[in-house]
């Protein structure tokens, strides 16, 4: 009798473990960079590979970066977000083309429109994971001393938008450098 009991309950030890996980929300992950210094990289411009892009560049500006690449489904779902983020001119929108080929990012942008104040290649998406990168799209917000604020997994909404980055980024906008 006992023989059968050991199997049955880690059957159900293990169904159990299922549901919980199968309950969790992926873009619930907490970060281990929020509240940490934004992971440096110098990389190439998009549109001037012979010039170089730093987050150092943006220090003393609360500015957000998106991940982002052609071939991603979702990124053209938040791309029109994006795009009207930046006529509002509230923030630095720098994009990080990640694992992409070059003509292919410059073919979209101009097919989609640019949103972004400059835009890096990640190409071998080396700096994709220092910064934690596990999917695109991803955006963080960094503030003025180069300290990741936030991060969103998946696409950015309206909803999101509203309710989460434009009220994080007008706080931080007030805060000392």
């Amino acid at each position: 009798m006992w023989r059968y009991l050991l199997p049955l309950g880690l059957f159900v030890g293990l169904v159990a473990l299922l549901a919980v996980g199968l309950n969790l929300n992926p873009r619930e992950v907490p970060s281990p960079f929020i509240g940490k210094p934004a992971p440096p990289f110098t990389l190439p411009r998009l549109h001037r590979p012979e010039a170089t892009v730093s987050p150092a560049d943006f220090r003393g500006q609360v500015w957000l970066l998106n991940v982002w690449a052609s071939w991603c489904v979702s990124c053209r779902a938040e791309h029109p977000v994006l795009n009207a983020l930046a006529r509002r001119q509230e923030v630095i929108l720098v994009g990080l083309n990640y694992k992409d080929q070059r003509n292919d990012a410059l073919q979209w942008l101009a097919e989609r429109g640019d949103p972004y104040t400059v835009v890096a290649v990640d190409a071998e998406g080396k700096a994709g994971i220092d910064w934690g990168v596990y999917g695109v799209p991803e955006t963080f917000v960094v503030d003025k001393r180069g300290i990741i604020r936030l991060k969103h997994t998946g696409p950015v909404t309206r909803d999101v938008l509203r309710d989460e980055i434009l009220p994080l980024i007008r706080k931080l906008k007030k805060e000392p450098a």
